[in-house]
């Protein structure tokens, strides 16, 4: 596959024109190998927030700390991990956090929030403010069982909650807007309502089948909620 650089010109109902110069490919070479469909990738014309940038050398910082080396040596080792495993085959090319796009900034700092949810990496501030795509976050502390809010060991909790007396065994629940908590936190929510949520600045996510089966949920709860 070759991968040029090319600029939308043109966007209409039918779709989007892009003009890719000569000068950018090898024409003998797209001749003899007939190029006849192409892969189109869109970059991110944003910039990378100074929120952004904090947030990711905070989770740089956290995480060395963690392991016991320096942050620049594991800010080079987390790049190098998230481009080979997290990219598209267009976008595996070695970036800044002086200036990425909003994009990549925002999908390198997702990916340094499930490492420190998966390795149960200690934090001074609270992981959710370091978040920047919350609903990701809240389905990563899903998946791995911990507190959304201090990152304890968590519960399900339903948002909206479940029918008084209901049967979580045997109510379809796929789909079902969900968060985990630990114990004093689901209390809370269940105290305070939305309002704990909109102060903890948590999203609740749908549960699909992954999340049931960690939480191994029955069948007949797998089904779709009605």
């Amino acid at each position: 596959m070759e991968v040029v650089s090319g600029t939308i010109t043109k966007f209409d109902e039918r779709g989007i024109t892009i003009f890719v110069p000569l000068s950018a490919i090898n024409v003998d070479r797209a001749v003899l190998r007939r190029y006849k469909n192409v892969l189109v990738g869109f970059t991110d014309g944003r910039t990378i927030s100074a929120e952004q940038r904090k947030k990711a050398h905070a989770l740089i910082q956290e995480i060395a700390d963690w392991m016991g080396d320096v942050a620049d040596y594991i800010k080079r080792l987390m790049k190098l991990e998230f481009i080979a495993n997290r990219l598209s085959d267009l976008n595996k090319v070695l970036f800044s956090l002086s200036n990425c796009d909003v994009t990549t900034a925002r999908e390198f700092i997702t990916y340094l929030v499930d490492f420190v949810i998966r390795f149960e990496v200690p934090t001074k501030v609270p992981l959710v403010e370091l978040s920047d795509d919350i609903e990701k976050y809240v389905y990563m502390t899903l998946l791995h069982k911990q507190c959304a809010v201090c990152g304890k060991r968590g519960e399900l909790h339903h948002d909206p909650p479940l029918s008084m007396g209901a049967d979580r065994t045997e109510t379809p629940q796929l789909g079902w807007g969900a968060i985990c908590l630990c114990r004093t936190h689901h209390n809370q929510a269940h105290t305070q309502g939305k309002q704990f949520l909109e102060d903890m600045h948590l999203i609740p996510v749908p549960l699909d089948k992954t999340l049931m089966k960690a939480h191994k949920f029955s069948k007949k709860a797998q089904r779709e909620k009605h």
